[in-house]
């Protein structure tokens, strides 16, 4: 059976994207963009909120990441 996703700290969702291989490429106000190489548009992580679960989606979505790879990381931060 699957985890369930649940909302989580900005600060956490930016350490799993740079485990991944993702690094900050901009920033513009209170929005991070992190790219990699390979994937064709960024990941858009809004800073001093908890990221609702349907960024969550969309972003691993955008990264071709799977919520197994996701879950993997997350626990071993």
């Amino acid at each position: 059976m699957s985890q369930k996703l649940a909302p989580i700290d900005w600060r956490t969702l930016v350490k799993v994207f740079e485990a991944e291989g993702f690094t900050r490429s901009r920033q513009h106000g209170s929005h991070i963009a992190m790219v990699k190489p390979g994937i064709a548009r960024p990941i858009i992580i809004q800073q001093g909120t908890h990221v609702p679960v349907f960024i969550i989606k969309n972003n691993l979505r955008t990264a071709g990441m799977s919520r197994e790879r996701y879950f993997a990381i997350l626990s071993s931060l």
